[in-house]
């Protein structure tokens, strides 16, 4: 399994801008952000920032395979 990378964020004031190989991916504000960067500070970053962008689909897919919602009756 692959590390991800290409992540990088910008803090503008209070809001937290998310960027993904230089495109924008989310923007996170007020205690949002503050959670996000106590996060960055605190683990590693590109792997947090892949997960609260949504960018952390790694070996769950055949989990999901097996929710109600994915199963042909």
């Amino acid at each position: 399994m692959p590390a991800p990378r290409g992540f990088a964020y910008e803090q503008r004031g209070a809001d937290v801008v998310i960027t993904h190989h230089g495109r924008p991916v989310t923007t996170l504000r007020g205690a949002r952000a503050e959670h996000f960067l106590a996060e960055v500070r605190a683990g590693d970053e590109q792997v947090v920032m892949a997960r609260w962008t949504g960018n952390y689909r790694r070996g769950n897919e055949r989990a999901a395979r097996a929710h109600p919602r994915n199963r042909r009756t």
